[in-house]
C-alpha cells in the first residue's frame, strides 16, 4: 500500500514540476504549462511502469552492473588520458574518446555480471572484518531444520559461528507447510516451529540470507551454490546433498554422521539388556533396538518377543544406514561343581 502512495505522489508531483517548467519555458503560457503538466504526468508514468517491470531485477546483478560500469569508465579515461599526448584533432579524439567510453562501460558490465559471484564486497552479506578472526558461517538445509534435532545441538552451545537460514530455503518449508499432503503439511510446520524455536535462543546469531539464484531451480544446487560463495559449512542430514557438496569441496556437518559417533562403543563380548520386539529376517532371530535406535539381532530368541533378555555382544557392523550389533542370548550361570 505504501508503494502505491509513493507512485501516485510521485505522479503528481512529476505533473506540478511540469506544469512550473512548461510555463517558465513559455514565459507562462498557459498552453506551454498544459504541455509541460502532460508531458510531466506521461515521463513519470514511464518511469513507474518501467520500475515495476524491474521488480524481478536481482540487487546483487545490479551492484555487478554498476560496479563493472564504473570500472569500465575508469579505464575508458586512462586510455584516453594516453591518447592526448597524440596530437590528433580534436573531432577525432571526441569521437574515439565516446567510442572507448562506450565499449569499456558495456565490457565492463557483462563481465561483472557474468562473475558476480566472484565480487564478495557487492555480496549484501559479507561485512568486513580482522582478518586473524574467522567467523564460520552455517548453512542449514530444509531436511535438518525438519529433523528437529538441530535446536537440541544448538542449546548445548557445541556449534560456534553464525546460523544463516537462506531465503529460498525458508521458501521450501512454507511451502511444504501450505501442501495438500498432510504429512508433509506437519513436516512443514515443525520445521517452522523449530525455526522459531532457535530464533528464540539469545545464545544462537541467527541470520535470514535473501540472495537467491534465480537461474537455479534447483534448492540442494542454490545451497551448494550460496556455500561457494559465502565460503560456509552447509548443515544437513541429506545423504545426495552431502555427496554433492563434498565433490564440490565445501564442509559438511551431517547430524547423522554426528548421532553415529556419539553412540556408545559396543565390543564383542560384552553384555547388554535388550527387549525383544519382533522376529528377525533369518531363522529363529529376535530383534530388538536399543534407546539410540540401533538395531540388535539375537540368535534363537524368537520365542521371546516381547521379553527383556540379557545377550552377549559377537559382532559390530557398521553400514551407511547405521550400525547393527549381532549377540546371542546369555548363557545361564552354572554351579561351582556341577557337571552334566
Amino acid at each position: 500500500m505504501t508503494i502505491i502512495f509513493l507512485r501516485a505522489f510521485f505522479i503528481i508531483l512529476s505533473t506540478i514540476v511540469g506544469y512550473y517548467i512548461g510555463a517558465l519555458l513559455g514565459d507562462f503560457n498557459i498552453q506551454w504549462a498544459l504541455s509541460g503538466a502532460i508531458f510531466g504526468f506521461i515521463g513519470s508514468v514511464v518511469i513507474v511502469i518501467l520500475e515495476v517491470g524491474m521488480r524481478r531485477l536481482s540487487i546483487r546483478n545490479l551492484s555487478a552492473a554498476v560496479f563493472g560500469l564504473i570500472f569500465g569508465f575508469f579505464m575508458a579515461w586512462i586510455l584516453t588520458s594516453v591518447l592526448k599526448l597524440i596530437p590528433m584533432d580534436i573531432k577525432l579524439f571526441s569521437s574515439i574518446q565516446i567510442t572507448l567510453i562506450l565499449v569499456f562501460c558495456y565490457l565492463g558490465m557483462i563481465i561483472a555480471m557474468r562473475g558476480k559471484d566472484e565480487f564478495n564486497l557487492i555480496i549484501p552479506y559479507v561485512k568486513f572484518a580482522r582478518q586473524d578472526k574467522k567467523e564460520d558461517i552455517i548453512l542449514l538445509d530444509t531436511s535438518v531444520i525438519i529433523d528437529g534435532r538441530i535446536a537440541d545441538i544448538c542449546q548445548t552451545r557445541f556449534i560456534e559461528g553464525r546460523l544463516v537460514i537462506p531465503r529460498f530455503v525458508l521458501k521450501e518449508l512454507q511451502q511444504i507447510a501450505d501442501s495438500d499432503d498432510s504429512l508433509k503439511r506437519n513436516r512443514g510446520r515443525r520445521g517452522l516451529d523449530i525455526l522459531n524455536k532457535i530464533q528464540k535462543n539469545s545464545s544462537l546469531d541467527v541470520r535470514i540470507h535473501e540472495e537467491d539464484f534465480p537461474e537455479i531451480k534447483d534448492v540442494d544446487a542454490k545451497l551448494v551454490k550460496l556455500a561457494k560463495v559465502l565460503s560456509a559449512k552447509i548443515f544437513t542430514n541429506d545423504f545426495n546433498l552431502n555427496k554433492i557438496a563434498e565433490l564440490q569441496g565445501i564442509s559438511v556437518l551431517n547430524i547423522n554422521e554426528l548421532a553415529n559417533t556419539l553412540r556408545p562403543v559396543v565390543l564383542p563380548g560384552e553384555t547388554m539388556e535388550a527387549r525383544i520386539v519382533k522376529e528377525g529376517k533369518e531363522h529363529n532371530q529376535g530383534v530388538a533396538y536399543l534407546d539410540d535406535g540401533t538395531m540388535v539381532v539375537i540368535d534363537n530368541s524368537r520365542h521371546l518377543i516381547g521379553s527383556v533378555v540379557k545377550i552377549v555382544v559377537t559382532s559390530v557392523l557398521q553400514t551407511s544406514a547405521g550400525r547393527m550389533i549381532f549377540g546371542k542370548l546369555e548363557e545361564p550361570s552354572r554351579p561351582q561343581g556341577w557337571k552334566r
